[in-house]
């Protein structure tokens, strides 16, 4: 039995090539889109499961407000994770990882190589992160002072292709004190679905650090608690930490009685768990150990693929039934030889499951041959042995299955529900009114083109705001050199006969760039001489020099700038109009002051004078408020910058690196230009925008073929009725029209369910955004007229081929 369903579905297929091709290619387009997305889906929702007992761990973040400006932090304090081993028993283990300043210099031959991908970590390490140890100390590698793990890269990278056990014991020098680590283990290069990711780990031991501190926060801590640990019930410890260890800490310093009282004047110290599970989607914050997704993107790209998917589907019920004038008279014999209902549903289901196979036998060589396309778009390195593991496996022979029964379903009983007589006699004719279920089906298909329309309008024309609006200093032509700290006394030097180059218009030391993960500097300033932490304000500070407003383009609006030959601005700050506005000093903010220092927990409190006002400048993303922040007087010179003109910028880099290599002692040459940093903090959203369009593509190609099978299936009914309009002498112009013009319908009717879901989605995802654009009328519109372009496009074709049919031909008696 099976035997012969196989045959006379190969037999049918064979006999309707044309349409074979159709179905066959737009499923293998819907697997292959949803193969693609879901690995990607996989992947993501993937990151750290690997990990043993990793529902068991938990990042410590925090969440501080103090005057009106809250920070948000992937990182604690010191003392925090030593403090819950020893005080809560449902607490195995902590580790603590560190990386201040974001690259290490480490010496290969006669240079240096700038290692970005860097921590430094105590030497518990392994306990929570169990990563496979190829050769060394398999329990606690970084248990001291001076050692160093390295990943199986950096291992081949800085000593070559001699065995893993020969490296143990050797050393790699560092431009930093100290200069030599010992290299104590070799791991297996960490997985890339990892939140994290390093080459090198450094002891903890060597992190030159005012330990014990309650009160800075610059770690990111993790902890394991034992099986069975309500991590909610566990947060609640965290107010006895707070009171017990913090508090009293902070009332040496700062006048501040209880918590209660601290939190009832609006701040707020809170600390809790966030699941190691839970950080790559879930997880924004400052100080984050890596780049993280989003989950709200999983959610889309999820529905995106089942969407695919279920209009490839779609296109097979309307390609079926598009056909079913071709094959009444078919059915109607089958019947009369005694052929009953459920064994021609068999037949039609066996032909779409045969249908199902070839396309995703086809599906899987598209995923296959665009998977190098679809990593340069999603920032990935799947390779084609990930798309044959057991999971996909057993996805690949279920698939095809329920695709199969799923696209044939309701084309087997539709046409296995002829009369015999009927068909026999030709009556099989439906009219358009009646054919609601095959029309609602283009409209579900147009309503999610339409959708993914609209996403990809609206997220590049939000990248196209974020790129033009004004931010508040000059990005473009701003040239930046990372580790100038390398120049040690020869940085002067360096920076001057930069200077004096043709092109070169301004210069500054700046180690604080105005985007996200640059160097931050968090402190605490009161409003008066005694220090009340209710009459204070946290915000950042950044050290700049005299040049740094000018070559950045920021705009002064009260007060001056630094000067060099003033001494007295050592104890002076640039605020900017958050910072004015927080602190109330909107009168004349140059008339006040501000206590405070680095030094203050020692007794040490500097009295610092405002003597200008920068206008607000956006240095962080887009997607957050400007906040508080204010200027001090003096050199972050662990970067530099340059203002240099667009002509020649090739040739002047290369003067500039010339000019390096003779006084940067081997180390690297590194710049970028402030606008492509800025950029790169919109990567995710750029990245996502090319998928949503790619993949809007895609759905609108599958759409247009179920769009090509209805109008084949409407022009099929309506071939008499069409010979005798020509007769009666209607044109060309006419009959295409009245072809043409219930597809339009459709499409409107998609349109008017697709406005109101797109402005919502759209509206929720432009809410991440504290500066956005507004969603216009003609962002729908354009979709609109896009969906309705392609619609008419596409049924032209079949329209004009029934316009110019003989007549003769559409009248004749079958």
């Amino acid at each position: 039995m099976i035997k012969n369903y196989s045959v006379f579905a190969w037999r049918a297929l064979l006999k309707n090539k044309l349409y074979s091709l159709l179905n066959i290619a737009g499923l293998a387009i819907g697997i292959a889109s949803f193969i693609l997305i879901s690995q990607y889906v996989l992947d993501e929702i993937g990151f750290d499961k690997w990990i043993p007992d990793a529902e068991n761990i938990y990042r410590v973040d925090g969440d501080i407000k103090l005057g009106g400006d809250e920070m948000n932090l992937a990182v604690s304090c010191d003392p925090m994770g030593a403090t819950l081993k020893k005080d809560y028993p449902q607490v195995d283990q902590f580790v603590r990882l560190y990386n201040s300043n974001g690259s290490k210099l480490i010496r290969k031959g006669p240079e240096f190589i700038n290692e970005t991908a860097v921590m430094h970590a105590d030497s518990t390490l392994l306990d929570i992160f169990p990563f496979q140890i190829l050769a060394g100390d398999k329990l606690h590698p970084l248990d001291g002072k001076d050692k160093v793990i390295m990943s199986e890269k950096a291992a081949q990278k800085y000593f070559g292709s001699i065995p893993y056990e020969n490296i143990i014991g050797k050393t790699i020098e560092t431009d930093d004190d100290p200069k030599f680590y010992t290299v104590t283990a070799i791991m297996k290069n960490m997985p890339a679905n990892t939140h994290f990711y390093a080459d090198l780990f450094f002891s903890m031991a060597n992190v030159n650090y005012d330990w014990g501190n309650f009160l800075s926060n610059n770690f990111v801590t993790f902890i394991k608690l034992q099986k069975g640990t309500d991590p909610h019930v566990f947060n609640k410890n965290f107010k006895t930490v707070i009171d017990k260890y913090l508090l009293p800490q902070a009332q040496v310093v700062v006048q501040i009685k209880s918590m209660e009282e601290f939190e009832q004047s609006g701040n707020k110290i809170n600390y809790f768990l966030t699941p190691l599970t839970s950080i790559h989607l879930h997880s924004n914050r400052t100080a984050e150990l890596g780049a993280n997704g989003n989950i709200q993107y999983i959610y889309i790209f999820s529905i995106v693929a089942f969407f695919i998917l279920l209009i490839a589907c779609i296109n097979f019920m309307n390609l079926a039934t598009a056909r079913s004038a071709s094959r009444a008279k078919e059915v109607g014999v089958r019947k009369v030889l005694g052929i009953d209902k459920f064994n021609l549903i068999l037949q039609f289901l066996s032909e779409s499951v045969l249908m199902a196979f070839l396309s995703t036998i086809l599906g899987i060589a598209m995923a296959a041959g665009l998977l190098h396309y679809f990593n340069d778009l999603a920032a990935k390195e799947y390779q084609i042995i990930d798309l044959f593991s057991k999971g996909w496996i057993l996805a690949f022979i279920l698939l095809p299955i329920l695709v199969g029964i799923l696209s044939g379903l309701y084309p087997a009983f539709y046409l296995s529900s002829f009369r015999p007589i009927a068909v026999l006699k030709g009556k099989v004719q439906s009219s358009w009114n009646k054919d609601r279920f095959r029309s609602s089906l283009v409209v579900f298909q147009f309503i999610t083109s339409i959708l993914l329309i609209i996403g990809s309008i609206v997220v590049f024309k939000q990248l196209n705001f974020i790129q033009n609006t004004n931010v508040g200093f000059q990005k473009d032509q701003v040239l930046i050199l990372d580790g100038t700290s390398a120049l040690k006394s020869n940085r002067e030097a360096f920076k001057n006969e930069i200077s004096s180059l043709t092109g070169v218009s301004g210069s500054t030391y700046t180690g604080y760039i105005p985007v996200n993960n640059s160097a931050r500097n968090d402190n605490t300033f009161f409003k008066n001489a005694v220090l009340d932490i209710n009459e204070s304000l946290n915000m950042q500070v950044w050290k700049i020099d005299e040049n740094y407003i000018p070559t950045l383009g920021m705009e002064m609006v009260k007060g001056r700038n630094f000067e060099k030959e003033m001494k007295t601005d050592s104890l002076g700050l640039i605020l900017n109009e958050a910072a004015v506005k927080l602190l109330g000093f909107d009168d004349n903010p140059l008339e006040h002051k501000l206590y405070g220092g680095t030094d203050i927990d020692k007794g040490k409190v500097e009295i610092y004078n405002i003597i200008g006002v920068v206008k607000d400048f956006n240095y962080s993303s887009l997607r957050k408020k400007v906040g508080p922040l204010c200027f001090s007087f003096g050199n972050s010179r662990w970067s530099m910058g340059f203002k240099v003109k667009a002509v020649n910028t090739k040739n002047l880099i290369g003067q500039i690196e010339t000019k390096w290599k003779l006084l940067a002692n081997g180390a690297p040459f590194s710049y970028r230009f402030l606008d492509d940093a800025f950029d790169e903090m919109y990567r995710s959203e750029r990245r996502i925008g090319k998928i949503a369009l790619a993949f809007s593509i895609l759905a609108i190609l599958i759409a247009c073929l179920g769009l090509f099978g209805l109008a084949s299936y409407i022009a099929e009914q309506r071939t008499k009725e069409l010979g005798v309009r020509k007769v009666l002498g209607a044109g060309y112009g006419n009959l295409i029209a009245l072809l043409s013009k219930d597809f339009v319908k459709l499409v409107l009717i998609a349109f008017a369910f697709a406005v109101p879901m797109g402005w919502y989605a759209m509206h929720k995802w432009l809410q991440d955004f504290a500066y956005r654009i507004e969603l216009s009328w003609w962002i729908f519109a354009l979709a609109g007229i896009t969906a309705i372009s392609i619609a008419v496009i596409t049924v032209s074709f079949q329209a004009i081929k029934s316009a110019f049919t003989n007549p003769v031909k559409s009248l004749r008696t079958e």
